[in-house]
């Protein structure tokens, strides 16, 4: 059972750089959410943005939050109630990784899934 607090790194989210409009080739991992949600009709989450530390923090802030948001829209439109989900972007706060390689901005640019109830 999906518990209050757990989270999932959707890792299959893709969008152009500076950019918070889905890539095209981000819909398998979103209809997979969309089936969890579906499978889970008590279920609200929290989808939230992250981005690497390259550039303003106001503008990863923003973009971040507009990428969360964008996910959350594409959820809605396959039927999901809003009430069901949350947006919120953290920008560059919450790395998981070291900023200072390739590998690590990567990581760090992401987007998850939180559970608030089931």
């Amino acid at each position: 059972p999906l518990e209050a607090g757990a989270g999932i790194v959707l890792r299959n989210i893709f969008f152009d750089s500076k950019s918070f409009v889905l890539k095209p080739e981000s819909v398998t991992e979103l209809d997979k959410v969309v089936l969890l949600m579906n499978d889970n009709p008590a279920l609200r989450v929290q989808i939230s943005g992250h981005t690497d530390n390259v550039g303003q923090d106001k503008d990863n802030l923003l973009l971040s939050d507009n990428r969360a948001k964008a996910v959350v829209s594409y959820l809605q439109t396959k039927g999901i109630a809003a009430a069901r989900l949350t947006a919120k972007g953290f920008g560059a706060s919450r790395p998981v990784a070291d900023n200072s390689t390739d590998n690590g901005k990567a990581l760090n640019r992401r987007t998850e899934l939180s559970v608030i109830s089931n």
